[in-house]
């Protein structure tokens, strides 16, 4: 929510470009983990959607990026938004890496361990 309304004050002729884009994409990074969860039950649609929101994720740095380029953001806003970016990015790499404790109990009882 931050980033969209960082966005409202970006310049009319960003409309349908930059401001659009960073909408969208920090918006789908959400989206994607809630699908993410919708998928615990197989590890490889829950990995998938997973990754989509990383990627997501990864646009929105883009985007940020580009508007401190073009000083829409300031420094310290572009520094503080960027830490929350790879702070969740973090977030969703443990889930991707730790898949079988976002899953479901009768999931995780027939994922295969290391002594089968």
């Amino acid at each position: 929510m931050e980033v969209f309304q960082i966005s409202k004050s970006f310049p009319k002729e960003e409309k349908y470009a930059l401001t659009d884009q960073i909408r969208r994409s920090s918006r789908s990074v959400c989206a994607c983990l809630t699908e993410s969860y919708r998928k615990r039950n197989n590890p490889a649609h829950f990995i998938s959607k997973l990754s989509d929101s990383d990627m997501e994720n990864s646009e929105t740095q883009v985007w940020l990026d580009f508007a401190l380029a073009c000083e829409y953001l300031d420094n310290s806003a572009h520094e503080r938004l960027v830490l929350e970016v790879q702070g969740v990015g973090k977030l969703i790499n443990f889930m991707m890496l730790h898949h079988e404790k976002f899953g479901s109990r009768k999931m995780q009882n027939l994922l295969p361990t290391e002594s089968s």
